[in-house]
């Protein structure tokens, strides 16, 4: 699994979505579910990093389940 954009991954998750509305959906899942959030902050998650390390995305995946 590689490093993907936010809005690439947000794309995944909500293919039938603008970018930006795909982005604001994924990042409010994130935001819901406190022990994901806990451990993205843990790899140095900013707010509006826009790059994602593959670490973080699997961290998303694992959380949120497969796109």
């Amino acid at each position: 699994m590689g490093s993907y954009s936010m809005k690439e991954l947000a794309g995944l998750y909500f293919p039938a979505s603008s970018p930006r509305a795909a982005t604001t959906q994924l990042r409010r899942w994130i935001n819901r579910n406190n022990d994901l959030t806990d451990a993205l902050a843990q790899t140095g998650l900013t707010k509006g990093q826009r790059l994602l390390t593959p670490r973080q995305v699997a961290l998303i995946m694992e959380h949120l389940g497969e796109p």
